[in-house]
């Protein structure tokens, strides 16, 4: 069983991961900070696969990843949705 298997939170935070790193990888822009936010979305795509990630660690790859981003608008709803799945780990886990 996996940490998916056990905690939907997980499962969330995966899918919204993969979205924005396919969203990134279409982009067609090169932004200065481009490769912190893919670096931080694989650290987070394998916290998401290792379980359930530590919180601190989540939220400081978050702000990594808002930071780098910065202004590019076709991301924003990709990272809000990124910023949705960390914010339910502040929740205790459904089921």
């Amino acid at each position: 069983m996996t940490g998916s298997d056990k905690d939907p939170r997980v499962g969330e935070l995966r899918s919204a991961v993969s979205r924005l790193r396919r969203e990134l990888a279409a982009h067609p822009a090169d932004f200065r900070d481009r490769d912190i936010a893919e670096e931080e979305l694989a650290a987070l795509a394998a916290m998401a696969a290792g379980g359930t990630p530590e919180i601190p660690r989540l939220r400081r790859s978050l702000l990594l990843i808002a930071g780098a981003i910065g202004s590019v608008s076709a991301l924003r709803q990709g990272l809000t949705q990124v910023r949705r799945a960390v914010d339910l780990f502040a929740e205790p886990p459904r089921g």
